[in-house]
């Protein structure tokens, strides 16, 4: 079995500790080559500036191929066209184009009077720009906003017509998941990549909570099996076990490509990757 391209996710730090941690993540991944990397926003674009830093240094000291996320978020049209123009000049070719979360108190998405009212309309902005390949995000189970299953494929449609070349999907826990949608995808007419979002589980109850938020169901089964595996003290083995099994079955379903959410927490992503084959490729450097 062919080993899968893969691209991993991380978030800029807001205090010394996490900027340690961002670091150990990306000096502990970056030797397995992946395809990109992305950088994303803070809930309602709180992060910009600290994305900006992390995506040009990341991109700078590491040599990696960096998509820098954007949303719409509580900004004009003009202020996020300057972000666009700061990433330009950074030398960033990739941008993850996204609505975004609602900011913090809020209970839905309201666009800026003044903004992007979509991620069609920001794409559609990015794709007239030119500089830029342009990603998107995808769900395979219905987004909470969404009225049912299909119009989020729609959605994506929309999205891949406006400009974009791939999406990345939000997780999931089992393989068939995905695999209904890309088969729901293909019906529509959608011809992009769809790369299947993989979370590591570094903590169930915290994968349990993120899974509530964004309307991934969570399995009975993984339930029992984590709550077993906790009162004897395996929920690492249980995690890696049960990601690496999900992309064997992905990558056995024709997939090629895998994106890992790292939480920027990079061993257990490092240990599948190993599982799946993907070994550290060592930078080769001038010899005098």
């Amino acid at each position: 079995m062919t080993a899968p391209r893969i691209s991993f996710e991380f978030f800029p730090p807001q205090t010394l500790d996490a900027s340690f941690r961002l670091w150990e993540t990306v000096q502990v991944l970056a030797p397995l080559k992946p395809n990109f990397v992305s950088v994303t926003y803070g809930a309602g674009g709180t992060t910009r500036k600290l994305t900006h830093e992390a995506v040009t240094t990341i991109g700078k000291n590491y040599g990696l191929n960096v998509a820098a996320h954007l949303t719409c978020v509580d900004a004009t049209r003009d202020e996020t066209m300057e972000i666009v123009n700061a990433y330009a000049e950074a030398g960033v070719t990739e941008i993850v184009a996204l609505r975004g979360d609602a900011p913090k108190g809020a209970e839905r998405f309201t666009p800026h009077p003044e903004g992007f009212a979509s991620s069609v309309e920001l794409i559609e902005a990015l794709a007239a720009d030119g500089r830029f390949t342009i990603r998107c995000g995808a769900y395979p189970e219905p987004h909470p906003d969404a009225a049912d299953a299909l119009a989020d494929v729609r959605w994506l449609k929309r999205k891949c017509d406006a400009g974009a070349s791939s999406a990345m999907t939000q997780f999931f826990f089992e393989a068939d998941t995905f695999f209904r949608f890309r088969d729901a995808c293909v019906k529509e007419g959608i011809t992009a990549k769809i790369i299947p979002g993989i979370l590591p589980i570094q903590s169930w109850d915290g994968a349990k909570r993120f899974a509530q938020r964004c309307g991934t169901k969570v399995p009975a089964r993984l339930d029992e099996a984590f709550a077993t595996a906790r009162r004897d003290g395996r929920e690492d083995l249980l995690a890696i076990a049960h990601c690496t099994q999900l992309c064997d079955n992905l990558i056995a379903g024709g997939v090629e490509d895998l994106h890992f959410y790292t939480l920027n927490r990079p061993h257990l992503t490092r240990d599948v990757c190993h599982a799946l084959g993907i070994a550290p490729q060592p930078s080769l450097e001038k010899v005098a």
